[in-house]
């Protein structure tokens, strides 16, 4: 790997003795990590069911390393209990100090892998708005939000000018995980050496500014905003925080959580991780909190202003699908939904919907309704618990059955734990839900979402 020769320069001159061990750790063993989904499952619980994991990540207590085993192809994935995510890159999602409630903004989200991160900390409380510029890119956080079952949010594709027009003060959290030059990531791409060379820090840093300037005036009175980036460059990284501190004197710096393999950055109170000396790539964390005190220029009451995109009255969801929603066990069937289109959704009960906002989801999707019938989501399957659907099959983890479904085959139940009634029916493995199917006796008829299949 040929490394151009001014970064060279630059990372000898801030590593100093330790440049030869950073060198050095390009020749080192790829590392491989997953998280599992909290939302699903406890990390302990997943641990004794994949034997091929290793110890934790010791910033992300979720997180795992592991050397074997190909986790993309098991149902587990499938059923949405781990995410594949390189440890550094779980930083950003561990250090955002979330609580139960918070309406919680990821600015640069795609493709979804601390959004996610973010979503299963909510616990399915208050809301995450999960937002990228591209929206071909915000697509891709659509499945990976769905697969791990959070449905207590937004996904939008808009500019942060955009966002923060529409919800000043607004946000609780904010994770400015910012477009970036890569250097941190070098190591494990390659091909981020190109766009270095054309580009570098010295693009990146006018729109780290501007990402930063939206976020500031979306995040409420003592709300926080986690600042990160996958770069070693001072100039992305140290020098924008200064920047920060300066411009917005309601911006506090607060100390990132001391955790082992985190280092402080060259700004106390910033942290780095470097890869000669952890299981990880590079990457900068910053942590900020906007002060209560003397707060003018946005205030709450601004973020409720604006006109409510829609108007019609809501319905229970037993009565916009009569032929499903009463199956459902507890309060599904009495939850309001919003229809649009034939699509039936739960919206977030704390956030409303704006119109001038581009979505490419709103809240849950539950299905479509077509003729008077109504057929379920994926998304929905995989946010039901086991005992939520009368009418299962649950694979036991020995059975091929449930490759054979994930690949878009018609399978059999005979011999598998079945209940319920024929019909609609939730697939499961190992007592996690992977989608929906059409039983009539022992016949499944698939109807696994196409675009997640086995390949």
């Amino acid at each position: 790997m040929e490394l151009p020769n001014d970064y060279l320069r630059r990372m000898e001159a801030m590593l100093g003795a330790e440049y030869s061990d950073y060198l050095a750790s390009f020749s080192d063993q790829r590392v491989t990590s997953l998280r599992t989904n909290t939302r699903k499952i406890q990390p302990e619980d997943l641990k004794s069911r994949l034997p091929f994991l290793e110890e934790a990540v010791p910033w992300a207590s979720e997180g795992f390393y592991f050397q074997e085993g190909v986790p993309s192809k098991h149902p587990y994935y499938f059923a949405g209990l781990y995410y594949l995510q390189e440890a550094s890159a779980m930083s950003p999602g561990a250090m955002l100090p979330i609580v139960p409630g918070d309406r919680v903004l990821d600015l640069c989200g795609a493709p979804g892998g601390k959004a996610t991160h973010l979503g299963a900390r909510l616990a399915g409380t208050g809301v995450l708005f999960a937002n990228d510029i591209s929206a071909s890119r915000a697509q891709a956080m659509v499945k990976n939000l769905e697969l791990s079952g959070i449905g207590n949010c937004y996904v939008t594709a808009e500019t942060p000018e955009k966002l923060a027009e529409n919800f000043p003060s607004y946000f609780d959290k904010i994770l400015v995980d910012a477009p970036c030059s890569g250097e941190g990531m070098f190591r494990r791409d390659p091909a981020i050496i190109k766009d270095w060379i054309e580009r570098g820090p010295a693009y990146y840093q006018p729109i780290q500014r501007e990402i930063l300037t939206s976020a500031v005036k979306m995040l409420r009175p003592g709300g926080m905003l986690l600042y990160s980036t996958c770069t070693f460059s001072k100039e992305e990284d140290e020098d924008n925080v200064s920047w920060l501190l300066h411009d917005f004197p309601e911006i506090k710096l607060q100390p990132i959580p001391q955790r082992p393999g985190i280092s402080e950055g060259f700004l106390p109170g910033t942290g780095r991780i470097w890869p000669h000396r952890v299981r990880g790539e590079g990457h900068f964390l910053a942590l900020f909190q906007k002060e209560t005190a003397g707060e003018a220029r946005f205030s709450k009451e601004a973020a409720v202003h604006g006109q409510p995109f829609y108007q019609k009255k809501s319905r229970p969801f037993s009565v916009a699908a009569p032929d499903f929603a009463p199956i459902l066990s507890g309060e599904w069937g009495e939850r309001p939904v919003w229809e649009e289109k034939g699509n039936l959704y739960f919206l977030p009960p704390e956030a409303e919907k704006k119109a001038r906002i581009r979505y490419l989801r709103t809240g849950l999707f539950l299905g479509t309704c077509k003729d008077g019938r109504f057929t379920p989501s994926p998304a929905l399957a995989l946010v039901l618990k086991p005992d939520e659907y009368p009418n299962r099959v649950d694979f036991s983890a020995s059975d091929e059955r449930a490759i054979r479904y994930l690949k878009g085959e018609t399978v059999t139940c005979e011999g598998s734990s079945c209940a319920g009634a024929d019909g609609w029916t939730l697939v499961l493995f190992d007592g996690f839900p992977l989608g929906w199917a059409k039983r009539n006796k022992t016949t499944l008829k698939n109807k696994y979402n196409p675009g997640w299949r086995w390949q």
